[in-house]
């Protein structure tokens, strides 16, 4: 897999997760800043605070961590897939 596949598979599960419940097209700016934070972190917890701090500075409210922790594991399998590390 390439990494423009993997980003369009990233995308595609963040479009689906809707942490604040407002409708999957209100996160469009921080599903850019994900999918660059996933390029950046290979540690679940590392990509989930980083998910953390960009949806808190969009929305000013906390997403909890675990939750973030679980949206982590999920790009990071797509991550290691596209790397062939599976």
């Amino acid at each position: 897999m390439e990494i423009m596949e993997m980003n369009k598979k990233a995308i595609a599960v963040l479009e689906e997760w809707d942490p604040f419940q407002v409708g999957n097209n209100a996160y469009k700016l921080e599903i850019v800043d994900v999918v660059a934070a996933l390029h950046r972190f290979d540690h679940p917890v590392d990509l989930a605070k980083s998910i953390r701090e960009i949806y808190a500075h969009s929305f000013e409210l906390w997403i909890p961590i675990e939750k973030c922790i679980q949206i982590s594991y999920k790009l990071l399998a797509i991550k290691y897939e596209a790397k062939c590390i599976v």
